[in-house]
């Protein structure tokens, strides 16, 4: 506890850091009043039986993610899901055609024109998904819920919730650009827990309504939870480190190398990308047939505890871990870069054996940590089988702890990097930099 009390001072310390944290907290305040702004037409007071719908299934995963934006028909409704489908849509066409995949190789110039296509994209996505949502609207809430009717509605309330995506994209870049982490990330993960009280609330409503066992059945669920926290932690830490011998040099009179450094190789160094990846396409269907999971393909993929459901999402989380660790990890840079500071790994020739030893290496390891994501991610659907409440079980692994997990231990890393170039002690450990022979 002292140690905490001492990091928290020495955060506030940093004056550029305090100033980050401060826009943050402020960024997401307005983000969580914007979820409270009903769209305007609607009488806010009939709103029950849309909240009925998004109590479990899909629709309750979605309404997870924008905060309770999606139940409130609110402005936000439809949250930052369109912007992260965009970025799939991006992400593959840079697999496919030329001219992406130049962007991605041009540095912060590319990048900037591959936001912009983001951008693009999430306005012609949202031009679909603005109809649909009004349409399950108008299927769920009674006449005299709409204050408004016919095209004009239908027409200002579509422009209003694109403009809503899209001032919520803005916020998220403002959090990126002056705040501290990943904005988007954080207002997923922000929603997330805004939801957390209302789940375990439920949860315990439900078991101390029991005659008998209740009580034993909610701590036995507290510790399995925590258990599964502790696991998801390991899973987003994990790493196997591979040995580097640095040749020995002569500079001057005094000798430098020779020393052995480690190259950490994480089990999962996609993080949590391919759950909401994985998880925006399987809302897909469900989004583009009016949020209707009686008909079709979302009949199938709308079932949370259904057995298609399940295994497509395990295999799109263990698709998309090798996806994106194939983009964010570059044996052949890693090797080239072990080359020019005169390093090697023991037993294997430098240049192109090492990258190919290297590739190997993060093929082995990603597959059983691919594996271990995809079955924390289905464990709600064991959950619910097991009886405990859809709200809660949401948060039983899958994707609510995976992202919640993954997100703060980034936003922690990103405050240790202040502390440590200031010489405080962080959060992680001791705070403590180490040199190349491990001292």
């Amino acid at each position: 506890m002292k140690k905490l009390i001492e990091t928290i001072q020495n955060i506030f310390k940093v004056e550029e850091l305090r100033k980050r944290i401060i826009y943050t907290l402020l960024i997401l305040l307005v983000y969580r009043l914007g979820s409270f702004i009903v769209i305007p037409g609607i009488d806010p007071t009939q709103l029950a039986k849309l909240s009925e719908q998004t109590k479990g299934g899909l629709l309750g995963l979605l309404d997870m993610f924008s905060g309770g934006a999606f139940s409130n028909a609110s402005i936000f409704a439809l949250g930052v899901m369109p912007y992260i489908t965009a970025s799939i849509v991006i992400q593959l066409l840079g697999m496919m055609f030329p001219y992406f995949q130049k962007m991605q190789r041009e540095g912060e110039s590319g990048q900037r024109k591959i936001n912009q296509w983001t951008r693009y994209f999430t306005v012609l996505i949202l031009i679909f998904q603005g109809p649909a949502y009004l349409t399950n609207l108008h299927a769920q809430l009674p006449e005299t819920a709409f204050l408004i009717r016919g095209f004009s509605f239908n027409f200002f309330a579509t422009i209003i919730l694109i403009g809503g995506t899209m001032f919520v994209m803005w916020l998220g870049e403002r959090i990126t650009d002056r705040g501290v982490g990943n904005g988007i990330s954080l207002l997923i993960m922000i929603g997330i827990i805004a939801r957390f009280p209302y789940a375990v609330a439920a949860e315990i409503g439900t078991r101390l309504s029991q005659t008998t066992g209740g009580f034993l059945m909610l701590i036995i669920e507290m510790i399995l939870l925590f258990l599964v926290f502790v696991a998801v932690i390991a899973l987003l830490r994990g790493t196997r480190k591979i040995p580097v011998q640095y040749a020995k040099r002569i500079i001057g009179n005094k000798q430098y190398g020779g020393a052995r450094q480690y190259i950490p190789l994480k089990v999962n160094a996609a993080g949590v990308m391919p759950i909401i990846f994985a998880q925006s396409l399987m809302l897909l269907p469900l989004i583009f047939q009016s949020f209707d999971s009686t008909r079709g393909l979302a009949a199938v993929l709308g079932n949370y505890e259904g057995f298609w459901y399940n295994f497509i999402y395990g295999f799109f989380v263990i698709i998309f871990t090798y996806f994106y660790t194939a983009v964010t990890v570059n044996p052949t840079m890693m090797a080239d870069d072990m080359k020019k500071n005169g390093g090697f790994i023991p037993g294997v020739k430098p240049g192109k054996k090492t990258a190919d030893y290297l590739d190997s290496i993060m093929s082995r390891i990603t597959l059983p940590g691919s594996i271990f994501l995809a079955i924390v991610a289905i464990l709600p659907a064991f959950a619910m089988k097991v009886g405990i409440n859809n709200q809660f079980a949401q948060f039983y692994g899958g994707t609510s702890l995976l992202i919640l997990v993954g997100v703060v231990e980034e936003t922690l890393n990103y405050i240790e990097s202040y502390l440590l170039m200031r010489h405080y002690d962080g959060l992680m450990n001791t705070g403590r930099l180490q040199d190349r022979s491990g001292r």
